[in-house]
């Protein structure tokens, strides 16, 4: 009895994460004007936020936030609020302290939800199934030529406008897709779309001509081929993704990648090398607290070397945090991150949810590459990942739990003796 409460549990509010991260990939708001009014990854992560917050209240249920991961995101979310005492830009850093508070809600409402099996697996199937429009939108902006980023590059609407986050967002999906593909049962329609949903990945990033989202797509599914107990179908698979990628990728994607040997004459990897030479200089003069959240594009005139001419954003997750919050926010998020990864990596050993976790760790693995040429702290990509995986780590331990918790049988009953002596037998 207690076990079917546990399962019906926060249904309303699992319906709103998994229209959330469907939507994450789908920005129907982005491109159906009937849409755009209601705020669609707004609506449903509040509505989630608020229904598990409702229910925690009304029923005096105790809320999960997720031990020493949830207390460092946290701490990172109010030093942003902070930050704004110090920033360089005020009005800039509480704009981000917004959007992180907002992120940080859609984690906890993810960890304290998302507590089945099955719903791991309901809300990471959405997020492959919603990448089927991001993938499509991008392949066919790239045929029509809309909007190409440097006559060449695709992207799409939304948060997919920048071709390097389009990218990288979507080359998350691959081993998520891939696993599903080469996991026994489930049914047949879905394998298939999860097949298309990777094919389609990688053309769309192949169409970005995204340096860093190549090479964090090759890790991930180097990591999940090498880690992948059915190891040689794995193998088998991601090979025949590489070749694909050989063989149908355009030259352009091949002459971009070919550019970092000679990054000096790239305006766009010589953009990168200011960035990380300012993020270097605001350590330097702000160490512990940085110059606020946001605040690096426009402390970008007073750091930057006299040869840079236009202001970048960090190009570099780490380095952003470590220039906007200094080493105090550097460390509360590595405690936060590095926990989440470790947690899907520990969820890899479940007989029951390895075969997701393995996926999960390695889309997070080829996500932070991604990250280390392109800072993004806020993406909501990144946090139902790290949601995902902390969420794995929980369910395998309880499984694990409840396994080792012996069974209680009942006594059994005397035996009726066979024969019983009678007074005549004396």
């Amino acid at each position: 009895m207690v076990g079917e409460q546990v399962r019906q549990r926060d249904i309303l509010a699992f319906c709103c994460l998994t229209a959330f991260a469907f939507n994450i990939y789908a920005v129907l708001g982005e491109w159906v004007p009937a849409f755009a009014p209601l705020r669609l990854a707004l609506l449903t992560s509040g509505l989630a936020a608020g229904f598990v917050v409702m229910r925690r209240v009304g029923r005096a249920e105790p809320f999960f936030f997720d031990g020493v991961r949830g207390i460092a995101l946290l701490s990172f979310a109010l030093l942003t609020v902070a930050s704004m005492s110090w920033s360089i830009n005020p009005l800039e850093s509480r704009t981000v302290a917004i959007e992180i508070l907002k992120l940080s809600a859609i984690y906890l409402a993810l960890v304290n939800v998302v507590t089945t099996e099955k719903r791991l697996r309901i809300l990471v199937g959405a997020m492959v199934l919603g990448s089927l429009v991001t993938s499509i939108g991008v392949i066919d902006w790239y045929f029509t030529g809309v909007d190409l980023v440097e006559g060449y590059r695709a992207r799409w609407v939304g948060v997919f406008a920048d071709p390097n986050r389009t990218a990288m967002n979507v080359g998350i999906i691959v081993p998520l897709a891939v696993a599903f593909v080469a996991r026994k049962g489930g049914g047949w329609v879905f394998r298939i779309a999860c097949a298309a949903a990777a094919v389609l990945a990688v053309v769309a990033i192949v169409f970005t001509h995204s340096r860093g989202g190549f090479g964090g797509l090759a890790v991930a599914m180097a990591l999940w081929a090498l880690r992948e107990k059915r190891r040689l179908q794995a193998i088998v698979l991601a090979t025949v993704f590489a070749l694909g990628l050989v063989m149908f990728a355009p030259e352009s994607f091949w002459r971009r990648n070919e550019s970092v040997a000679t990054f000096q004459e790239d305006a766009s990897a010589m953009g990168r090398v200011y960035a990380w030479q300012v993020a270097s200089r605001i350590s330097l003069d702000k160490p512990l607290l940085g110059v606020g959240a946001g605040g690096f594009r426009f402390a970008w005139p007073i750091y930057a070397p006299p040869e840079s001419h236009r202001a970048f954003v960090a190009h570099n997750l780490f380095l952003e945090v470590i220039g906007e919050l200094g080493w105090v926010g550097l460390f509360l998020f590595l405690v936060f991150a590095g926990s989440a990864v470790g947690g899907s990596f520990e969820a890899s050993s479940s007989r029951d949810l390895g075969w997701i976790s393995r996926a999960l760790g390695a889309s997070i693995a080829g996500y932070l590459v991604c990250q280390l040429s392109a800072g993004y702290i806020q993406s909501a990509h990144l946090y139902m990942l790290f949601g995902l995986a902390a969420s794995a780590q929980r369910i395998a331990r309880a499984q694990e739990a409840s396994a080792r918790v012996p069974t209680r049988t009942a006594a059994p009953e005397p035996l009726e003796p066979a024969w019983e002596p009678t007074r005549h037998a004396l």
